[in-house]
């Protein structure tokens, strides 16, 4: 069996995700490196629960460091968890430097490299907020303080710099940040037995092991995961003598499935509490799986991913029903306009779906990460690379955002920063990573399964060019050529919502073979001819209906073109888009009766969908409650534009469900 490159070399040269990533270097990296360094002030939302919570317009991330490093003096300012930040966005700019050379961006972030490790204790530990205030509470509040999270987002990123750049100080770092938890972490006697209470060390570990070979690491990471709700009363007893008197530490205001510690993580049905903190523990759980064999949590994975996908998920792949707690709630209860879909969790998602497609080339994996990619995630970050979403809704009413204290999470105008600045960062590092996502390699098979033009090498002369417009045009080419002396297999991925309707060939010749779990597999025999695929998908308007488990959603419709779901704004209609009504006939035949077109001087160059419509006539005197009666409908036409476009005009109402 041919010993395939399972981490290809890969160029994005999708004309849609390229200005994106070019975005990540020229404007949302600088952008967001300048808040954090009090180079520049960025105006916060008055909502605590839109990511602020503390006075302030800068957080002095950066100030944070210098601090612990002995640099300057002062005391922590922002969240217990503010140094991720910093490392989040190192971790994007590695991934970035590996597809844009950029003098600036490297020097800063290699000197960040070095403040980071001019900041880290002789042991290795690293926490601002208790090294410079709390150093009492070392590990001693973990059910708030985010100490394993925090480090492990360092981790990540180290990993990251260092196979970009070869930067063995940002690795020597992380090792040494290992070395401390595993010093303090573990099954044996004298160790502490039990967890952050923000999963997030479980990701970090595995990927430190991969980097480094050491086995602790991964066996480190194991024990977190299997030690997760072994003890429910593990929170509390580290309160036994009583608080420590940092607010920020002291904070319980929630039920320990918040925390999924009620139970053992290997025996949870169900997706509850805080939904970032959820997803993050799945993927981790699934990488761990896959490289130790473990087949316990690779149950756990699937069956909180099936929970999650086919009854607690968006249309648009968004996760969290509920701003108290950011958290999931229930089967089905999927409200658009109070929700809260944190930008955090769709990212998670789509790390989820890749640590799952890594296991198993299961189709509806490769189908949720393109839903996040192309609606979830970057719905979080507006079209200038300078605004972000930390609260994503599919309902959006600015009057009822200023006026309603339910909705006052819900932004309608994308914010300039965030006390808690969670988001931008993990955006950012997605982008600037998706070329990572493309591909999987099972023995002696390479999955192809996002439509993401680019050109791959695989080793051993075996490489790979896709080409084509998407997501604004449905034929996907791919040149496929093996000049290794051994056959190996291709597989085209078929998403679900094309499966009724493709057209696939090879050499010009119809491809008859099945779609098997949503891959059709191709024999690649070797030669010096390349194997031309061509897909063609089925790019119909698509109108969508929820289960009817799905309340709020009963008699409404969406619309999707491709894998993009699309919305109304009152930017292209009148407002009160709850007066709007799609006539029965469009919805059974959307694409004979809508217009797509694609308009390049809109939104950065968008498809648009023109739907008619009828719209219920707006009569003053009429009572509140009155009998039923024939109202006047008036005929009318919707515009739809994507939703991960919206907010970037003026404000006013969104909508991506219809009456």
């Amino acid at each position: 069996m041919i010993s395939l490159n399972t981490s290809p070399t890969v160029d994005i040269t999708s004309g849609f995700w390229r200005n994106y990533r070019n975005l990540v270097v020229d404007k949302v990296l600088p952008y967001q490196w300048a808040v954090m360094a009090d180079e520049q002030s960025a105006v916060l939302p008055d909502d605590p629960s839109s990511g602020n919570s503390f006075e302030g317009n800068e957080g002095h991330t950066l100030r944070n460091i210098e601090i612990a490093a002995g640099l300057v003096e002062g005391h922590h300012t922002g969240y217990q968890f503010q140094d991720s930040d910093l490392y989040k966005w190192l971790e994007a700019a590695a991934y970035a430097l590996a597809y844009r050379h950029d003098d600036h961006l490297r020097e800063t972030a290699d000197r960040l490299v070095d403040l980071i490790a001019k900041a880290q204790a002789p042991d290795g530990y690293l926490v601002t907020l208790f090294q410079i205030d709390w150093p009492q509470e070392r590990f001693k509040r973990l059910r708030q303080s985010h100490e394993l999270y925090t480090m492990g987002h360092y981790i990540e990123a180290a990993v990251a710099y260092y196979e970009v750049t070869g930067n063995t100080t940002a690795l020597n770092v992380a090792c040494r940040m290992a070395d401390c938890i595993d010093a303090n972490f573990g099954d044996e006697e004298g160790k502490i037995h039990g967890v952050d209470g923000h999963p997030e060390i479980e990701v970090a570990l595995p990927r430190l092991y991969e980097a480094t070979g050491e086995r602790r690491y991964l066996d480190l990471a194991r024990f977190f995961l299997h030690e997760r709700g072994r003890n429910p009363d593990f929170f509390d007893e580290q309160f036994g003598d009583g608080g420590s008197g940092c607010h920020m530490l002291d904070v319980d205001e929630f039920a320990r499935k918040y925390y999924q510690i009620d139970r053992p993580f290997t025996g949870q049905t169900t997706a509850e509490g805080h939904a970032v903190r959820v997803v993050y523990l799945c993927e981790g759980a699934a990488h761990v799986a896959r490289l130790t064999g473990d087949e316990e949590l690779r149950e756990a994975a699937e069956r909180l991913w099936r929970n999650i996908v086919r009854q607690r998920m968006y249309i648009t792949g968004q996760v969290g029903s509920t701003h108290e707690g950011e958290a999931f709630t229930a089967d089905y209860d999927l409200p658009n306009d109070t929700m809260y879909g944190e930008s955090c969790a769709s990212v998670g998602m789509a790390m989820f779906a890749r640590r799952l497609l890594e296991i198993e080339p299961h189709g509806e994996y490769a189908d949720v990460l393109e839903k996040q990619l192309f609606n979830g995630a970057i719905s979080g970050m507006s079209l200038d690379g300078s605004h972000f979403y930390y609260v994503n809704p599919l309902e959006a009413d600015p009057v009822l955002s200023a006026r309603n204290p339910d909705k006052k999470h819900v932004l309608t105008h994308r914010a300039e920063w965030f006390g808690c600045s969670c988001c931008p960062a993990n955006i950012a590092r997605l982008v600037a990573s998706v070329d990572r996502y493309l591909y999987t390699v099972h023995g002696d098979t390479i999955y192809a399964h996002q439509f993401i033009a680019n050109t791959a090498d695989f080793g051993h002369g075996i490489g790979i060019e896709q080409r084509g417009d998407y997501p604004w045009d449905g034929h996907i080419e791919y040149t496929v050529r093996n000049l290794s002396g051994e056959p190996f297999r291709f597989a085209v991925h078929i998403p679900e919502w094309s499966a009724n309707d493709y057209k696939l060939t090879v050499d010009g010749k119809a491809c008859d073979k099945p779609v098997e779990d949503g891959f059709v597999v191709i024999e690649i025999a070797p030669g010096h001819e390349d194997r031309i695929v061509r897909l063609d998908l089925d790019m119909r308007v698509k109108a969508m209906e929820a289960s009817s488990r799905v309340r709020v959603d009963a008699g409404k419709v969406a619309f999707m073109r491709g894998p993009v779901v699309f919305c109304a704004e009152a930017a292209d209609n009148a407002e009160d888009l709850w007066r709007y009504h799609v006539p029965r006939e469009v919805r059974l035949d959307a694409d004979a009766r809508t217009e797509a077109a694609y308009e390049s001087g809109l939104l950065g160059g968008v498809e648009t969908i023109t739907v008619p419509a009828r719209v219920r006539g707006d009569d003053e005197a009429e009572p509140l409650y009155h009998e039923v009666e024939d109202a006047r409908m008036d005929e009318a036409t919707l515009k739809l534009v994507p939703y991960y476009a919206w907010a970037n005009r003026e404000d006013g109402q969104m909508s991506v469900w219809l009456n």
